[in-house]
């Protein structure tokens, strides 16, 4: 009989979600994992199979804890001054690496970032009455503005250009 888990796993999803947010997947190596979550190798890989395996479990746990409360709040957008001003202050950190380190080359990742960002996409048109290609267009505004990592004022800057939005 096997020994019971010694640590919690909703505990290590969360420091791995943090940690691929931090340094992306390839920056984080099993070791890092081992140490960083405080879990045994042989558990880690009982438990999640693999570094992929955790790494798409943290991926979910992200989308769920950080995506969704924001698809919630950008329901009540007012205008795309807000619906930016919510995207630029959400911790997207680990959706964003995910974008550009793992989509490409993992289909399954590519799938959680394509429907969390339709999923904004679609939040921002509802939000706010305006066409689907707008609305994209927004979310890449917003997504561009955190990677650039100047988030403050810059929703008014490109709004305070665009006028009323229809």
């Amino acid at each position: 009989m096997g020994r019971p888990r010694a640590f919690d796993e909703d505990e290590a999803v969360r420091a791995a979600v943090g940690l691929f947010g931090g340094h992306a997947y390839d920056g984080v190596s099993v070791d890092d994992l081992v140490t960083h979550l405080g879990v045994h190798r042989n558990s880690l890989y009982k438990t999640f199979g693999s570094k992929r395996g955790l790494y798409l479990i943290a991926l979910r746990r992200h989308l769920a804890d950080e995506v969704r409360p924001l698809l919630d709040a950008l329901v009540g957008a007012s205008d795309a001054e807000a619906a930016l001003r919510l995207i630029t202050s959400a911790d997207l950190r680990l959706l964003l690496l995910a974008a550009i380190e793992r989509a490409p080359v993992d289909e399954e990742v590519a799938s959680e970032v394509t429907a969390a960002l339709a999923a904004v996409d679609q939040a921002i048109a509802d939000a706010l009455g305006v066409p689907a290609d707008l609305a994209a267009a927004l979310t890449s505004a917003a997504l561009g503005i955190l990677l650039r990592g100047k988030p403050d004022n810059a929703a008014t800057a490109l709004t305070r250009h665009l006028g009323p939005l229809h």
